[in-house]
């Protein structure tokens, strides 16, 4: 089984199966990092359609030490981790500033920031050893800018994005590349076909399978001409308002 590592943590059946079936489809062996197989379930079954060889691995992003253990098995059983995917989003809950809990703050940011940098802990020093290594998070709009009726997602997304750039300026000249990705739109998966309703059509949303080969491409960007931030939306949505 030995075999290049894409290990993806958050592999659900949206853009994380689509991930994984992209890096599969290009040869890569697949790791999936979730509360539960069943949360991996469909980018299993992907892979395996594939041929590819494909492994769920339990952790969960509030816990930083059950991503570190996951990562650390993951490199023992299949190898040295080349691409990893940040992929995971805390609840979208509406909630002004002063509604925010404590308790919903420190979870958002255990999820958004302390999973993500304990995920990229893991996988960075091999990374700058071999010069050569990729690391993306799954973002959205909210890291750019806050909001009066979304304000803890926007708070998450912040911080992850922060993180991020920090990763990117301290690690970039040792030859990875990390990538923060904006995702402004929604994406076409059952559950936002439902939530649109009469409304849905697949003009108005992103496909994954699409999202994913930008991923992959950006992957394949040459060292001298890297995007450390990159944002993905259909041709169709309105963002100049």
């Amino acid at each position: 089984m030995p075999g290049l590592v894409c290990a993806i943590v958050g592999a659900g059946e949206g853009l994380g199966q689509a991930l994984a079936k992209k890096f599969a489809n290009q040869g890569y062996n697949i790791a999936l990092i979730s509360r539960s197989l069943e949360g991996s379930a469909s980018a299993i079954e992907a892979v395996n359609k594939i041929g590819s060889y494909v492994k769920h691995f339990f952790a969960d992003a509030q816990n930083p030490i059950s991503i570190e253990k996951a990562i650390s098995n993951i490199i023992d059983e299949m190898g040295e981790i080349e691409v990893l995917i940040y992929n995971v989003r805390g609840e979208f809950t509406k909630c002004e500033p002063l509604d925010i809990s404590y308790a919903q703050l420190t979870e958002v940011y255990n999820t958004e920031v302390v999973g993500a940098f304990a995920a990229a802990k893991s996988v960075l020093p091999q990374m700058i050893k071999n010069s050569k290594g990729s690391v993306f998070f799954s973002s959205a709009t909210a890291a750019y800018r806050g909001s009066k009726s979304y304000s803890l997602y926007s708070i998450g997304k912040f911080g992850l994005r922060a993180l991020s750039q920090s990763l990117s300026k301290a690690y970039a000249d040792k030859g990875v590349h990390i990538i923060h990705v904006r995702l402004d739109c929604d994406l076409d998966v059952p559950y936002m076909k439902e939530s649109y309703g009469s409304k849905y059509s697949p003009d108005i949303l992103a496909d994954p399978n699409d999202v994913a080969e930008s991923y992959w491409l950006t992957h394949l960007q040459p060292k001298s001409a890297w995007s450390n931030e990159i944002e993905l939306r259909p041709y169709t949505e309105d963002w100049t308002y």
